[in-house]
């Protein structure tokens, strides 16, 4: 159940970007800017440090980054995590860690990671049930198993069958009785 070099590559990729979105994120956290503002009432100048604009006096004050240390260094923590399991191509992991990801980032940023964990697990899947993860080999192996079904149902095979079992219970008077429920008969005495 370890990953293929196909889905190895996607999860090494994945990882990538998670690092990178972390990093871009805590860039972003020092950058930004929250917007105070309030009404501006005709005839009043703005407060000092707020500027008029439309009918409002605004402010631009920075953004706490602490607030945005938490999720960054989460994202980052978590990307580390993907490339590991990647890395080592353990599936649980990486489709663990995906749709932590996607919680992590968000609806928006994270739907990629939420869609490569459904990806991972339906190729899992496949594997499980068919031997083979590809979209073509376990279709193959499917129609076989398909065919072989339908062969088992045929009626002349069928009826091939139920003779031999008629025979079978000819021979046989009735079933064995099981050596671990069937109380032993008690011995006669006379």
């Amino acid at each position: 159940m370890g990953l293929d070099n196909l889905e190895r590559g996607v999860g090494l990729f994945a990882g990538g970007v998670a690092l990178i979105m972390a990093i871009v994120q805590a860039i972003e956290a020092h950058r930004a800017k929250n917007t105070l503002s309030y009404k501006y009432v005709k005839g009043t100048a703005c407060k000092a440090g707020y500027h008029h604009v439309l009918s409002f006096c605004e402010k631009l004050v920075p953004v706490d980054a602490g607030k945005y240390l938490f999720s960054s260094v989460l994202i980052a923590l978590l990307g580390l995590a993907l490339l590991y399991f990647s890395q080592s191509r353990k599936r649980p992991g990486v489709i663990f860690v995906a749709v932590f990801l996607f919680l992590a980032l968000g609806a928006s940023a994270g739907i990629l990671f939420l869609f490569m964990g459904a990806w991972l697990m339906i190729r899992a899947f496949r594997l499980q049930k068919y031997g083979d993860a590809t979209f073509s080999g376990s279709g193959r192996r499917a129609r076989e198993m398909g065919q072989a079904k339908r062969e088992a149902r045929d009626p002349s095979t069928r009826k091939a069958r139920a003779s031999k079992s008629k025979s079978k219970t000819a021979a046989q008077a009735g079933p064995s009785p099981s050596k671990r429920y069937t109380p032993k008969k008690p011995t006669r005495r006379s």
